[in-house]
């Protein structure tokens, strides 16, 4: 848990909620943060399963996953490749174009290319308003809304100054849900929906982290038909980038009904404040049997 990205606060949190949920259940367990000589603290606390709970870079996104392979211990989430796809925002959406799921449309930015000549650009094939992303960060870190010409070119510059990669996507106008991902095999389940109804614009870093800043619905204000439409087409993201043991699928439900995939996390959070812990409770899976059946997907 921990680690060097920008999510390592929310990483430290969800960590110490599975921590002591291991521990309670009588599991042989210690904790490490992702620190230079990992493989070291692996070898000499003779660890022989890894719970993975690293958000962002260096955790998720295939490096200590790579790291895990080589030294040949077990781990539970995704595997390299899928962790490295469902990390890089522009690489997932391009898998999801190629298989027909819906995904807002997009353009990344090239960060060598003149900012003004790029914003010149994007303005010319997108409406206002649109989002601006890092390709490779998570919990909404370094998001922006768009929504005048005034000024797109010097924030686009400095996101580009401060991320490397960033992109483009289409504004999609909708309901904000989330739909986590358990199992693996014939016992692969999506869970119940949870709808996401910001105080601010949209779902940013502070709408996600801070209490009263959202009010979560759950289940989704969605019809019967609507719900096994999304928690199919959530499926149909996991397995697209080839998820393993868990994930959790960020999607926008538009007004005519069509469900589009924005992002998917490979390794969702844990906290109390969490979406996936509190999608297991709705479908009567309890914290603990949820850490456990994680767990478990490392084999």
């Amino acid at each position: 848990m921990g680690g060097r990205s920008s999510e390592r606060e929310v990483s430290l949190r969800s960590g110490k909620r599975v921590f002591e949920s291991l521990k309670s259940q009588g599991f042989n367990v210690i904790s490490i943060d992702l620190v230079d000589d990992l493989v070291e603290q692996l070898k000499t606390a003779k660890v022989e399963i890894v719970y993975n709970i690293l958000h962002g870079r260096f955790g998720e996104d295939g490096a200590v996953q790579g790291l895990l392979e080589l030294a040949g211990i077990p781990y539970t989430g995704s595997k390299v490749l899928a962790s490295a796809l469902a990390m890089d925002k522009l690489a997932a959406k391009r898998v999801f174009d190629a298989v027909g799921i819906p995904t807002p449309k997009y353009s990344a930015i090239e960060p060598t290319a003149d900012p003004a000549k790029e914003a010149a650009r994007i303005l010319d094939v997108f409406t206002l308003p649109f989002i601006l992303k890092p390709v490779s960060e998570g919990s909404s870190v370094g998001v922006s809304l768009i929504k005048k010409e005034t000024g797109f070119s010097s924030i686009l510059s400095q996101a580009v100054s401060e991320f490397k990669e960033v992109f483009i996507e289409e504004y999609v106008k909708g309901q904000e849900i989330t739909v986590g991902i358990i199992g693996t095999g014939k016992e692969l389940q999506a869970l119940p929906i949870l709808e996401l109804v910001p105080k601010n614009e949209f779902y940013d870093y502070e709408a996600k982290y801070t209490a009263g800043k959202t009010e979560f619905i759950l289940p989704a204000r969605l019809s019967k038909e609507l719900t096994q439409l999304v928690q199919a087409t959530a499926l149909k993201a996991h397995q697209a980038l080839g998820c393993y043991g868990v994930s959790r699928i960020d999607l926008i439900v538009t007004a005519a009904g069509i469900p589009y995939v924005h992002e998917v996390n490979s390794i969702p959070g844990m906290t109390e404040q969490s979406d996936l812990p509190a999608e297991a409770q709705e479908a009567g899976i309890s914290f603990d049997q949820l850490v456990v059946k994680i767990l478990e997907s490392a084999y």
